[in-house]
Formats: structure tokens, C-alpha cells, sequence
């Protein structure tokens, strides 16, 4: 009896001794992946940290760990067009096996240079019109991703800023101006925002433009400065003092990006993979601003806001 007990700890003793080396070479035989990162922003910014952050947790949700079985480069083009084009190619020459892209300026220099590694981009108004894909459904390229903001939106913001400011009767769209350097954005926007103030009764619609987003506390100041009332499309706008937002969590899209790169790593297709639109979208009012154009906030308005900002 004694001998037979002491048999099965021998042969137990040999079983896990043979098995624990096939586990560490299990470990140490899975290929590390790498996901390289191009966003628009300066790395310090804080809208950079909480999109980075929120696109790691969605991949280490599945089972991706920075520096444990996925290596992940980074880069940041500052708003800066050649910057962004230099990005794209130092991480095209990396080979990683997916890219993750904000803003169509960023992803338009990444398909410049590869229309094979999988690029899963956030933040893109109208991919199709922009052709980085065939269709929102099919892709059918190497891109696919997540867009903010549907067709319609533009006359959703216009029928907001008619409800909070009924005297409007003109109304500027301010987009991304096509300047290169990021002093000749600074003034081009302060020019355009200044000669629209100069006749009475208008109104400010500021489009999704990654670009644009980065000079947000200069466009909240001149809206502000000239008393025009404004529609935003990013919540940071309003938490810099301005009037209204209303657009989608990118934050939370960033995470839903982690989800997309863990099936191209698996082993799906971009072309495959639908964009995808978002499914709620958020109103926030900044009251502080209302009382300073002398505005009335329409009760029911408010009590549709997602959030008030006293």
C-alpha cells in the first residue's frame, strides 16, 4: 500500500514536470501582435488620454495586454497635415497587423500609404463620400470603423440653434479650413468667424472636424467675444464655456474600435466588417453661456438635455 502511494506521487510528480514546460512554451511560442495608433491630437491633450485609454480597455476586455501579447505604437499629428503624413509612413514601415486611426485628415494619410494593413478608424463623417470605403454595409477595402455622426445631422444643429435662438437669420458653418500649418488654421478661423460677426442675427454651426476640435477654446472665445450663438458637435466645446452640444460619445467609440481590431486579429476582413453609425446621441447645455447671449433655454429643451451645465 505504501509503495503504491508512493508510485502515484512519483508518476504525478513526473506529469506536472512535463506538463509545465508545454505550458511556458505554449506562452512563450504566441505570437506578439502589434496595433499602431494615429490620432490628431497632441499626446498631452486630455481628449487623446481618455481615447486612449478607453481603446485599451475595449482590447484588454478581450484579452489584449500592452506588452503582454500585443505591442502597440503610437503617434500624434498635433493637427500638423505634413506631420500626419509622415506618421502614416513610419507606421506603415512598422508592419503592424492592424492601424487604428481618429479623424478622416489622419486616416486619408494612412490609405495613402497602405491599401492593404487594416485600418479601423474613428471619428470619420461620410467614409463613403471621403472613399475610404464602397459602402457603410460593404467596405469592401482594407478600412472600416466607426462615423459620429449621420447624414442628417447638420439640419438637426440648425433646428436647434433656431429653437434656443429664435432671431437667427443668418448662419455660418464653420469647417476645416485647408491650410497646412497650424498658425495659418488659427488665423484663417479667426478671420472667417470675425468678417461673418460683423452683420447682426447670426448663428455658428461648427462641424466634426478632428482639426477644428483642437483650436476649441479659441472658437468658444470669438463665439463668445462676438455674441453669436453656436451649436457644437464634441462635448469638450461646452465644458470650455460653450452654448450647445449635441453628438455622440467618442470616447465610448473608441472602445467599441478595440472590439473591431480583436476580430481583424482573429482573422476577420475590414471589407467585411460594417461601419458602424452611432445609436444615441447627447445633448448638453451650458446655462452659464445662455445667460451670457441673454438667451431663454426652452423648457422642454432642457428637460431632454442629457446634461445641464450650471
Amino acid at each position: 500500500m505504501q509503495f503504491d502511494r508512493k508510485r502515484r506521487r512519483f508518476i504525478a510528480l513526473i506529469g506536472g514536470a512535463a506538463a509545465f514546460p508545454f505550458a511556458v512554451r505554449a506562452q512563450q511560442g504566441q505570437r506578439m501582435r502589434r496595433i499602431a495608433v494615429s490620432m490628431n491630437y497632441a499626446e498631452d491633450d486630455p481628449q487623446s488620454q481618455a481615447r486612449r485609454d478607453s481603446l485599451l480597455q475595449g482590447l484588454e476586455e478581450l484579452g489584449w495586454t500592452a506588452g503582454r501579447n500585443v505591442q502597440i505604437e503610437y503617434r500624434w499629428g498635433v493637427g500638423d497635415a505634413d506631420l500626419n503624413r509622415r506618421n502614416a509612413a513610419e507606421l506603415v514601415a512598422l508592419g503592424p497587423d492592424v492601424v487604428v486611426t481618429s479623424g478622416a485628415a489622419v486616416t486619408a494619410a494612412l490609405l495613402q500609404e497602405t491599401r492593404t494593413i487594416p485600418i479601423v478608424f474613428v471619428n470619420v463623417f461620410n467614409p463613403v463620400g471621403a472613399g475610404f470605403v464602397q459602402s457603410m454595409a460593404r467596405p469592401a477595402g482594407n478600412a472600416t470603423g466607426f462615423t459620429p455622426f449621420e447624414y442628417g445631422m447638420s439640419g438637426r444643429w440648425l433646428e436647434l440653434l433656431k429653437q434656443v435662438a429664435p432671431g437667427i437669420r443668418r448662419v455660418a458653418v464653420l469647417h476645416n479650413p485647408i491650410v497646412a500649418s497650424r498658425s495659418g488654421q488659427l488665423n484663417a478661423i479667426e478671420r472667417a468667424v470675425t468678417a461673418f460677426a460683423r452683420v447682426p442675427n447670426g448663428g455658428l454651426i461648427v462641424v466634426g472636424a478632428p482639426s477644428l476640435a483642437i483650436y476649441h477654446d479659441l472658437i468658444v472665445a470669438l463665439a463668445a467675444q462676438h455674441r453669436l450663438p453656436a451649436v457644437y458637435p464634441y462635448r469638450v466645446y461646452v465644458a470650455a464655456g460653450g452654448l450647445l452640444y449635441y453628438g455622440t460619445d467618442l470616447v465610448a467609440q473608441f472602445r467599441q474600435a478595440g472590439a473591431y481590431v480583436d476580430r481583424i486579429l482573429k482573422g476577420e476582413k475590414p471589407a467585411e466588417l460594417p461601419v458602424q453609425a452611432p445609436s444615441k446621441y447627447e445633448l448638453v447645455i451650458n446655462l452659464k453661456s445662455a445667460k451670457a447671449l441673454g438667451l431663454d433655454m426652452p423648457p422642454p429643451l432642457l428637460a431632454r438635455a442629457d446634461a445641464v451645465i450650471e
